[in-house]
């Protein structure tokens, strides 16, 4: 089985490290799948889900990203978020409350750097909130 080593970092912390055999990722063009071997290639990242398929396990690794950039190489696939956060980790409720606080910041953001941060933190709820509804689709299959 062809695999490639994967790693995910956000600004806070390592992510995931390890193999995949097959990864899709959110890009600003659209859902990029990509496998072991494929052509170099860098791209910036959209909120949304990272899903990652792994040699040891019949279940996807999920994780929610709001943003970043991707680098592919044959062997090995980076992806540099902004923030991210596990499957495993998330809350529907938390989502979305931090979905709607960051939308009250927005709407009182007295300067580029408050609203900044607030596009951000609502970047990174609306992440959470796609990848518990890719979940839960899932479920419903």
């Amino acid at each position: 089985m062809d695999i490639m080593q994967v790693e995910v970092v956000s600004n806070e912390q390592h992510i995931f490290s390890g193999e995949a055999s097959f990864v899709v990722v959110p890009t600003q063009m659209g859902e990029l799948g990509i496998y072991p071997r494929h052509e170099p290639i860098m791209s910036l990242v959209r909120p949304g889900v990272l899903r990652l398929t792994t040699p040891d396990s019949a279940e996807e690794v999920l994780v929610a990203v709001s943003g970043g950039v991707l680098e592919v190489q044959p062997d090995k696939l980076t992806l540099l978020a902004d923030v991210a956060v596990r499957s495993a980790e998330m809350d529907q409720a938390r989502a979305e409350e931090a979905k709607k606080a960051a939308e009250a910041r927005i709407s009182q953001a007295q300067d580029d750097e408050a609203l900044a941060k607030a596009q951000a933190a609502l970047a990174a709820a609306i992440a959470q909130l796609k990848t518990l509804d890719y979940i839960r689709g899932q479920k419903n299959k």
